[in-house]
């Protein structure tokens, strides 16, 4: 894959040791979820290191008053796309526990690989100028869903969009960023190509059904 300016691959020890039990077939469905939380929260860390709106506010230590730079009320709007996104959700939420979340329906036809969606519902407040919107997804395989959500999201109005996923496919994380130039997209680990199915090798298998105990 060819490097894009808009694309953020993680190479940290902690989150790749996390995606490696991620993957274990023999991992539980509990521990799946929350090592998803665990690397979603890890991954929001490194996302909104810079980026994200702050004000100044005056602060009352034991000793003086001080001026110190907090996060503005409402900087940050989590949408995750359904289903699998909803297992990062709370990953961000230890974080920014306040953070609104607008919800995107979306499921792959098994014969096109392509996206339909069945379901969006987002905050009032998520065109707002200075908002971050924070979509997120677990994988990014063949990028259909990804870059249909983050369009929808756009003629919504917004205007400062990142992109989260755990594990990518170069397939569709070369098809995010070239559709999406203006989005900056982050993963923690970039794996090697789909199968003819449109999963990702080596991947983890489902990840919607791991979350939740589907299969």
């Amino acid at each position: 894959m060819k490097n894009y300016e808009n694309v953020v691959i993680f190479d940290h020890p902690l989150i790749k040791h996390k995606i490696a039990i991620l993957r274990d077939e023999k991992t539980s469905m509990k521990e799946f979820r929350e090592l998803v939380e665990e690397i979603t929260t890890l991954m929001t860390y490194e996302t909104l290191k810079d980026g994200i709106p702050t004000v100044e506010k005056e602060v009352k230590t034991p000793l003086e008053v001080c001026t110190q730079r907090v996060v503005k009320d409402n900087a940050i709007a989590i949408v995750p796309i359904l289903r699998a996104g909803l297992g990062m959700v709370n990953g961000i939420h230890v974080l920014f526990p306040s953070a609104r979340v607008g919800h995107i329906g979306m499921y792959r036809d098994e014969e096109t690989l392509e996206p339909q969606s069945y379901y969006c519902k987002l905050p009032q407040d998520i065109n707002d100028d200075d908002k971050v919107v924070l979509v997120v997804d677990p994988m990014l395989a063949t990028g259909g869903s990804a870059c249909d959500a983050i369009q929808l999201l756009k003629d919504k109005g917004c205007k400062n969009i990142k992109f989260m996923a755990i594990i990518g496919a170069p397939e569709g994380v070369s098809r995010v960023a070239e559709a999406h130039p203006d989005v900056k997209i982050y993963v923690s680990t970039l794996d090697r190509c789909l199968n003819e199915h449109g999963y990702i090798l080596p991947g983890l298998g489902d990840a919607g059904d791991r979350l939740f105990g589907t299969k």
